[in-house]
């Protein structure tokens, strides 16, 4: 069966991928210093990241509305996969089920399931090429559905950054009970546990937390020479193939792919920030 692929744009896609109309980002908000920045295919990273320096103001998003959802589900194919970021992240999930009301009300029933992908970034990527793969394979719309939430529910997401101050000032740390904060020189090592951000451990200085983090998803992987590695990095491309290097050494994947984080993830992983999936 057809299928189209939406996600919010937290979620990265390779350059190749943004080509193909059955991919669609439907882009969030970004504001810093009273400034609109619209998260889309003119998103500048090294523009919005210096505007983030120069301003004291702690940068926000907000979520699409559930108008830009709704239009993003009008296309020909049968089945329509929708990935947001986690819903104790972001109102981007929410929105996305509104929209399908109000695609209903004014086109009528379609087979359209949003995911909470209870990660972002990469963790959405992952989801929807499952997505993909499943509905190449000829699986039922319904089946493809249970298969999602069940391939999310053992999904691991792992991050290190740079700095932890969007992330704080946001209120997106709601669940970290022992955040060091006391010395810029430790680097915690994130999580996620069902959606809400966790601390896995920490080390001192940002070379030995990236080695945790590889260490730690090496060893939680459970059958990865069956799943694709995917990172993305907020422009630090030569932290994130350390990090892949790291990880290949100790285990084989079946895939591995190093992107570049969109505006969503290079506000909150801010400059130098790393994440992972598998």
């Amino acid at each position: 069966m057809s299928y189209k692929i939406v996600a919010d744009s937290c979620c990265e896609f390779p350059a190749e991928l943004m080509a193909d109309p059955r991919y669609e980002n439907v882009p969030l908000g970004l504001e810093v210093e009273d400034e609109l920045i619209m998260d889309d295919e003119n998103f500048d990273q090294a523009q919005f990241l210096a505007k983030v320096a120069a301003s004291p103001k702690c940068p926000k998003s907000f979520c699409p509305s559930p108008e830009k959802f709704k239009e993003a589900y009008r296309t020909d194919a049968e089945n329509v996969f929708v990935f947001t970021l986690s819903s104790k992240l972001s109102g981007s999930y929410n929105s996305a089920e509104i929209g399908i009301q109000l695609y209903k009300e004014e086109y009528g029933e379609k087979n359209i399931f949003v995911c909470d992908s209870h990660s972002a970034s990469c963790g959405e990527t992952q989801l929807a090429y499952k997505a993909v793969e499943w509905s190449e394979a000829g699986l039922p719309f319904e089946e493809i559905c249970k298969k999602l939430i069940e391939y999310r529910d053992k999904m691991n997401t792992y991050f290190v950054l740079d700095n932890l101050e969007t992330l704080r000032k946001n209120g997106r740390l709601t669940g970290v009970k022992a955040l060091v904060a006391s010395t810029l020189s430790i680097k915690p090592v994130m999580g996620a546990n069902e959606g809400e951000i966790i601390q896995l451990g920490q080390a001192i200085g940002i070379k030995k937390a990236l080695a945790k983090m590889a260490e730690t998803v090496v060893k939680e992987a459970v059958h990865p020479e069956e799943k694709t590695l995917m990172i993305t990095h907020c422009n630090c491309l030569e932290r994130a193939e350390s990090v892949k290097n790291m990880i290949l050494e100790k285990i084989k994947v079946k895939n591995a792919l190093i992107m570049d984080t969109r505006g969503v993830s290079s506000m909150y992983a801010n400059d130098g920030g790393v994440i992972v999936t598998l």
